[in-house]
């Protein structure tokens, strides 16, 4: 059986290989638009989750600042 934290983690490298690729390939998904900067708390979110899970704290602080970015980054689209 698999382990939902390895799902969780799936799933997270999903999003943010998703938003990575879509950015390089589609003009009208980008650093500047919501859904791109969702996909990255999502998949920054799980990916924190299951670091921390592993105990793996360098990935755990690579993952807290990526999501902390996006965040801070969502909230300026959605201001502006």
């Amino acid at each position: 059986m698999v382990d939902i934290n390895f799902i969780i983690g799936i799933v997270g490298m999903l999003f943010i290989l998703t938003a990575f690729v879509l950015d390089e390939f589609v003009k009208k998904f980008n650093q500047d638009t919501i859904q791109y900067n969702v996909c990255n708390i999502i998949g920054a979110g799980f990916l924190t989750y299951y670091a921390s899970s592993l105990a793996a704290w360098p990935f755990v602080m690579l993952n807290v600042i990526w999501l902390i970015a996006a965040g801070v980054k969502l909230l300026r689209i959605v201001r502006d």
